[in-house]
């Protein structure tokens, strides 16, 4: 951000004055050599879209692991999670997602009697329900 308002004819001194950041602080972070996390992340992420990519748009965070290591590459899942998090990609899930809730926007919402002042001073002075959907074998149970 800093470097983008530079751009602009900003100095470095009164933007990092405005967001309360040493000076020194944005030249140290300039010249830092990208750590080794940042660099292999660099080098799998084409991979992972590659990966991604030829099969269709299919293979999740457990597959496309598998795929690279089945072309050589030694790679943790967890890393492709975070990487496929990062990307804003994700495979295809089987089934339907349920959704329980559609919320009205127009509607009203009901009054916060309690303030968000979930404690009590005494027994029995708050009481607070929390409505859930549980799935069972003959349908769905309001609690």
């Amino acid at each position: 951000m800093i470097d983008h308002l530079r751009d602009k004819g900003l100095g470095v001194d009164p933007v990092c004055r405005v967001l309360e950041l040493s000076p020194s602080t944005y030249f140290a972070r300039r010249t830092r050599p990208k750590s080794a996390r940042r660099l292999r992340d660099e080098e799998l992420i084409p991979l992972v879209t590659a990966v991604w990519e030829d099969s269709g748009r299919t293979y999740g965070a457990r597959r496309v692991p598998r795929a690279l290591v089945r072309a050589g590459h030694v790679v943790a899942r967890c890393t492709i999670e975070r990487l496929m998090r990062e990307l804003g990609i994700e495979g295809v899930i089987r089934g339907q997602r349920r959704r329980t809730t559609i919320p009205e926007p127009a509607a009203p919402r009901p009054p916060d009697l309690v303030n968000r002042r979930f404690t009590a001073e005494r027994p029995n002075q708050l009481w607070l329900a929390d409505l859930t959907y549980i799935r069972t074998w003959s349908g769905w149970v309001y609690v």
